[in-house]
């Protein structure tokens, strides 16, 4: 007979992703997390009276989610994140969005990383639309996303959250194993200064921070709802960054990729109206951060992507 949290294994992805933190802190404390995670799982399945489906796979690279049911037989999704102030300010951001737009807090220990969601189609995401609806489906609802920010301290701004990105980039820029991407990193530094205090004529809203379309997903209450947010508070161009590299790999395999890229920031930029050169350099930025992070932590193909179609732009 298998043991009662067999099923509550953390996904590969999961695994990789916290595992492969460039950090060796980071990644020794995410490790010891990953280990103990079937049992803090079955620990809170018990706890809210929940019956496991099963994980969801291949899942994200943040935290763990359980399919389940309430004791009422209401389907909800389980959400378990890693200790710190990744779950208070998502908890924070759901809360405020209060499901419009978003996923639903059904009950919440964000003190613990534990979240209790309502349930959407895991299966069903805009990436099963083509593109074009996908990216029209993906603007309306992160339009309802951008509201004026909850009050606290809970979710952290655009400029505090790239300065780290940023200094990461620097310590990492002197590494032999970056010497060929060191023109785009000045580039994506230089442009992550002079965008960072933001717009003066645009009041900060709340961002999901880590929007894309894989991030929405069919629901019942309306037809597409956002999860996974990392909420941040800034400019709306910062937010649009990563949908602009949505389905970077097949825009990369495409003839005048470099004219696509260009076309589609433009068309987002105008549809959702941000300043243009403003999501062009939040884009190069979020790109280069990424992709030296990922060749950081060996993720070789990722890393190559993602500086690929940074130099596009």
């Amino acid at each position: 007979m298998g043991h009662a949290n067999d099923r509550l294994e953390p996904p590969e992805r999961l695994v990789h992703a916290l595992g492969s933190d460039p950090d060796p802190a980071r990644a020794e404390a995410a490790r010891r997390w990953l280990a103990g995670l079937p049992a803090t799982a079955r620990e809170w399945l018990d706890r809210w009276e929940l019956t496991p489906e099963r994980v969801q796979a291949p899942g994200g690279r943040t935290g763990l989610v359980v399919l389940a049911h309430r004791a009422d037989g209401t389907p909800a999704a389980l959400k378990l994140l890693p200790p710190g102030g990744a779950a208070a300010a998502e908890h924070a951001a759901l809360e405020h969005w209060g499901g419009l737009g978003a996923v639903r807090v059904l009950t919440a220990a964000p003190e613990a990383g534990a979240l209790l969601l309502e349930r959407l189609s895991p299966d069903v995401g805009l990436r099963s639309l083509a593109e074009a609806k996908a990216q029209l489906e993906a603007s309306a609802t992160l339009q309802r996303l951008w509201v004026a920010p909850p009050g606290g301290t809970a979710v952290p701004t655009v400029a505090d959250h790239t300065a780290g990105l940023a200094g990461a980039l620097r310590a990492w820029r002197d590494e032999p194993w970056a010497a060929d991407a060191r023109p785009l990193v000045d580039e994506a530094l230089d442009l992550r200064d002079a965008l960072a205090p933001g717009p003066a004529d645009e009041p900060p809203s709340l961002l999901h921070g880590a929007y894309h379309q894989g991030k929405v997903l069919a629901g019942e209450r309306l037809p597409w709802l956002a999860v996974g947010p990392r909420p941040l508070t800034g400019e709306r161009a910062y937010d649009l960054a990563r949908l602009v590299r949505d389905r970077a790999d097949t825009l990369l395999a495409s003839p005048g990729a470099a004219a696509i890229a260009r076309r589609r920031a433009a068309r987002l930029a105008d549809t959702l109206e941000v300043d243009a050169e403003r999501l062009r350099g939040w884009t190069l930025f979020r790109a280069v951060a990424d992709g030296v992070r990922e060749r950081a932590a060996g993720n070789g193909k990722a890393a190559e992507l993602l500086l690929e179609f940074a130099a596009l732009l």
